[in-house]
């Protein structure tokens, strides 16, 4: 019996669960400070392999530790697993088995075929859903509203070194937020791919119908870039996904020439944007879709697709 049949006899929904966090890395933590400080949170409880780790973030956000994951899984609701990658299959396995409804780090898994392993295995009353963030910054709805036909799309998403990522291409790192933006929001299945680079730096260029899509990753990068371009017939797109701002830049057809050159006058718009954190929209939006037992919006299926499309992207890497 799963916690939501318990749940059942007394009501439908319920104003506030009791919540864990897996894993206590740096999305670890970041799930578990902004679970602190979720209304819909009545207890929250924390666990990592490291007991140290554990008690530490517990300490400093109010949290519960537990010293074995059983004991989170038997005080909880929902839960967000956040441990390495690779341990993600083993450890949904367990959380399924106990019956909590769970958020999984992006990637969903190290590969597809373990990826389809997990999908096999959730239970059909448990609401399982994959943290790709981005789904959840408010450019992504506001572009995807503003853009009608486009003719051209760049993604760019560089960063410099860090010693976080261990194990992990940088397109699984990083190129796949934005194979999800492409697939998911702003056009669909059906695409040619060609890719270069290496496990560092790599590029892939996507041919959706007519239209050409480029995204580029870097973690070699010295500066910091998260940047989205659609050229449509009439207007031109620009957003920033770490400043929250989205630009569009349209045509009034008038030319005039200036000192003979000619010169094209556009009409800048700057689109409103409401800023929100997008983990905290995202978590919030899990535990609703938690207690109102409907699917999340980044489903296991997409997130396989995404991981397969990355596969594709990874066999054109030297």
């Amino acid at each position: 019996m799963t916690k939501e049949n318990i749940y059942a006899g007394a009501s439908t929904r319920w104003d506030k669960m009791d919540v864990g966090v897996i894993g206590t890395g740096t999305m670890g933590r970041n799930h578990v400070r902004v679970y602190s400080e979720q209304k819909q949170v009545s207890d929250l409880y924390v666990y990592d392999v490291n007991y140290d780790a554990t008690t530490g973030v517990a300490l400093q956000n109010d949290a519960i530790p537990c010293d074995t994951l059983s004991s989170l899984l038997d005080s909880v609701d929902a839960v967000s697993i956040c441990v390495p990658t690779g341990h993600h299959l083993a450890t949904a396995r367990e959380v399924f088995q106990a019956g909590v409804h769970a958020l999984i780090e992006k990637p969903i898994c190290k590969t597809v075929a373990e990826a389809e392993e997990l999908l096999d295995m959730i239970p059909p009353d448990l609401v399982v859903g994959v943290g790709h963030i981005e789904r959840f910054n408010p450019i992504v709805p506001e572009i995807k509203r503003i853009c009608r036909e486009p003719l051209y799309v760049e993604i760019n998403r560089h960063n410099p070194s860090s010693s976080r990522i261990s194990g992990a291409t940088v397109v699984e790192d990083l190129m796949i937020h934005d194979v999800d933006i492409l697939c998911h929001v702003l056009f669909g299945d059906g695409y040619t791919l060609t890719a270069a680079g290496t496990e560092d730096i790599a590029s892939a260029l996507f041919r959706f119908g007519s239209t050409p899509a480029y995204l580029s990753a870097s973690r070699k990068s010295s500066k910091k870039v998260r940047r989205i371009y659609i050229e449509e017939e009439e207007l031109t797109i620009e957003g920033d996904f770490m400043t929250q701002e989205i630009f569009s830049y349209w045509k009034p057809e008038k030319y005039q020439v200036e000192n003979e050159r000619y010169v094209q006058e556009n009409i800048i718009e700057k689109v409103m944007v409401n800023k929100v954190e997008p983990l905290k929209v995202e978590l919030s939006t899990f535990l609703d879709c938690a207690k109102q037992h409907k699917p999340f919006p980044v489903t296991p299926d997409q997130a396989i697709h995404d991981l397969g499309v990355c596969e594709e992207i990874k066999a054109g890497l030297s």
